[in-house]
């Protein structure tokens, strides 16, 4: 599993994401961080408007919870998400 450091308000974790996609899915762990497919070219944000978008979807809670904190224009991100806790990012997937 990956590791998810929790903060006042929810919590953080890394997130490597693969543009360009024949569907949006969770694709399992790679170097600490959740693997998820999605169908957007990394142009203009569109890649990163749909990470959230899936995540939002997967997790149970809306676009504006999550927020892209590091690794805006890499594949590599840190995604912080208020309103939850680590349990449940352990029981996806």
């Amino acid at each position: 599993m990956i590791p998810v450091g929790e903060t006042a308000d929810g919590v953080v974790f890394n997130v490597r994401v693969i543009p360009r996609a024949s569907r949006c899915e969770l694709a399992g762990v790679q170097d600490d961080a959740l693997k998820i497919r999605i169908t957007a070219p990394p142009v203009e944000g569109a890649a990163n408007k749909e990470c959230i978008k899936f995540l939002s979807e997967m997790l149970g809670v809306t676009k504006a919870q999550i927020k892209i904190i590091a690794g805006h224009k890499s594949r590599n991100k840190k995604v912080s998400v208020s309103g939850i806790n680590r349990r449940d990012i352990e029981n996806i997937g």
